[in-house]
């Protein structure tokens, strides 16, 4: 598991106008809660974290989190980036405790998609329908990713959660609770993809017509109606893609 310190300060001024400022000096506003303590409220250097953030390890690892004099283990929770700058805006980190479960979601990684039978000699392709699943271990045993072998797949073939090789005290949270045991990856013909594709264009054809149309007796807005200036809100963050650094 790669191991990840992040430094952050801690902060007293709280609400928009804190966090604007802080922005602008190049911070990143944050929180650090859990584990039976109290909340923190911090902030780390935007550059720095920005980094961490575009490595998929960081989003599925242990994270030494130093704030002032003080050291804690914590995981990555949520991120904010803003809508349309590359900029984060917010981080929250939780607190883990060394003997109390967690849960949170991990990226899968597909390998031998290139030799299976029904890519390599039937002429298939690989669906991947799920790209992440959630899990629940200790903290100790928490992997940064789950491999899945694809290499023994025919055309119609798929692969479940359930036969997924999990690490030893890692358990799928759905699948032990009782959950259906969904597909995650399958091979198909490119035939029955490209029968797909005239249906949808139909249909987002269809969709697109009827939302330019303005409804009857309806009068267009006049030029100068719409808001100018209103910032929209920042959106939860999305995690990188496998490898990206």
């Amino acid at each position: 598991m790669a191991k990840f310190e992040v430094s952050a300060e801690s902060r007293s001024e709280q609400g928009t106008g804190a966090s604007r400022r802080l922005r602008k000096a190049g911070k990143v506003p944050g929180i650090l809660y859990g584990a039976d303590k109290e909340p923190v409220m911090i902030a780390f250097e935007h550059n720095h974290i920005k980094r961490h953030l575009e490595n998929e390890a960081f989003h599925s690892s242990i994270l030494t989190i130093k704030v002032n004099a003080e050291t804690d283990q914590a995981i990555l929770r949520d991120y904010q980036m803003h809508p349309y700058k590359p900029q984060v805006a917010h981080v929250d980190l939780q607190r883990v405790s060394a003997t109390e479960k967690i849960h949170m979601r991990v990226p899968l990684h597909f390998t031998g998609a290139d030799v299976a039978p029904g890519v390599k000699l039937q002429g298939g392709i690989v669906s991947h329908i799920v790209n992440e699943v959630d899990i629940t271990c200790l903290p100790k045993d928490l992997p940064e990713f789950l491999s899945i072998d694809l290499s023994q797949l025919s055309i119609g073939q798929s692969v479940h959660l359930s036969d997924i090789k999990m690490p030893e005290g890692v358990t799928i949270t759905s699948l032990a609770h009782g959950g259906d045991n969904l597909a995650v990856a399958a091979v198909v013909a490119i035939k029955e993809e490209v029968e797909a594709a005239p249906v949808v264009a139909a249909e987002v054809a269809t969709a697109e017509g009827a939302a330019a149309a303005p409804a009857a007796g309806a009068a267009a807005p006049a030029a100068g109606d719409a808001k100018k200036g209103d910032a929209p809100k920042a959106e939860a963050g999305k995690k990188p893609e496998a490898g990206k650094k």
